[in-house]
């Protein structure tokens, strides 16, 4: 018989891993500035240094989460949880102030070298130190990516650099041993160089997440594609999510469905699509919009076939939909969604209108212009 998985609560991942890193990035911290110093070695001493502003990190996405995880108020309706983006962010501007910080030390130091003098014993610890980096920001990393914790993956990924400085500093330690040749500071250089390049994506990845960036390609096929699969829908469109925090989504969609579709009806089916989202991707879709799609006449079906030629015709559409043609009030309308690449979307549009309405002249052309927002 298959035991399942224990489920961790998220807080509880992030808590916990947060304190391995503040505990071993203390212990590492007091070694390598003990090292650093009696070793005359100003990378080791960076090294060090860098190992404390983990230690604020981990203090500062622990905080944040507790913070995140405050109820609703009248104030905030929404909760608490992009406070974790800011602490995310708060991390990035940690990592690019140690990396700013490292390579301005580096470049003193080449204008003003000092001696270093190793030891085997200080090699060994700092050999030990890279093993531990590099565990403890594999497993921070993975428990990031298992709790859905921007904070934990910048960790992470800033522990692994750690360990590449403490390697580039085991490799200039044996350099200057075996040659006489002092590339400490050098080598600091490039490594603080790629730790600024680390800062500047993590900083532009959690900037994009609270300016908004679009939902995630392949689950919103899947999204899509389960709609689509429930009875009575005919088309999905125009998926579009607000993002309130980690596992905080609030969703809308637009279904297209048989205009002779009752009510009663369709109450049942936005309620199905509502229940059946959440359970299979944890999401709530707050909002379902209706196209009333009328193609059973030969008629509206041959205006519908004659719209999407011109439509078409401009490379730049990729989507058409909510076709709907009121053959007595002579109105016909629909949405566009045009590429974001395009150098003027307003004017392809008003282009389609005028084309239609030349085509189609006793009717009232109604067509808005649609967004893409899944990527």
């Amino acid at each position: 018989m298959q035991i399942p998985e224990k489920v961790v609560p998220r807080d509880k991942i992030i808590v916990r891993t947060g304190l391995v890193g503040i505990l071993t990035n203390v212990i590492l911290a007091l070694f390598k500035g003990a090292i650093g110093f009696f070793t005359n070695s100003i990378a080791i001493v960076i090294d060090a240094i860098n190992n404390l502003s983990d230690v604020l990190s981990s203090v500062i996405t622990i905080v944040g989460l507790k913070l995140a995880g405050k109820k609703p108020d009248k104030e905030h309706p929404y909760g608490h949880g992009r406070i974790e983006y800011l602490t995310a962010l708060s991390i990035g501007v940690i990592i690019l102030y140690a990396g700013f910080a490292a390579l301005i030390s580096c470049v003193r130091k080449i204008f003003a070298p000092l001696t270093p003098d190793y030891d085997g014993v200080s090699l060994f610890l700092i050999a030990v130190a890279v093993v531990v980096k590099i565990v403890l920001g594999s497993y921070t990393q993975k428990m990031g990516v298992r709790a859905n914790s921007d904070s934990l993956i910048a960790s992470g990924i800033d522990a692994k650099f750690d360990a590449l400085v403490s390697f580039s500093t085991l490799v200039a330690a044996f350099i200057f041993i075996f040659f006489g040749v002092a590339l400490e500071a050098y080598l600091g250089v490039i490594i603080s160089l790629l730790l600024i390049k680390t800062a500047a994506e993590i900083l532009k990845d959690t900037i994009n997440k609270i300016l908004g960036s679009p939902l995630n390609i392949e689950i919103a096929k899947q999204i899509y594609t389960e709609i689509k699969k429930i009875d009575g829908v005919l088309g999905a469109y125009d998926l579009m999510f607000h993002d309130y925090g980690p596992d905080k989504m609030l969703g809308s969609v637009h279904i297209e469905v048989s205009e002779d579709m009752s009510a009663a009806s369709i109450d049942t089916l936005t309620r199905k699509i509502q229940s059946e989202i959440f359970a299979k991707f944890s999401v709530v879709i707050d909002t379902v919009g209706i196209y009333a799609l009328n193609l059973k006449d030969e008629k509206t079906a041959k205006i519908y076939s004659e719209i999407q030629k011109i439509v078409f015709s401009d490379e730049k559409i990729l989507q058409m939909h909510g076709f709907h043609a009121n053959s007595i009030e002579k109105i016909i309308s629909f949405d566009v969604i045009i590429d974001f690449d395009a150098i003027n979307r307003e004017q392809i549009h008003q282009n389609i209108i005028k084309e239609v309405s030349a085509k189609f002249s006793d009717y009232e052309i109604l067509i808005a212009l649609d967004s893409d927002y899944s990527a």
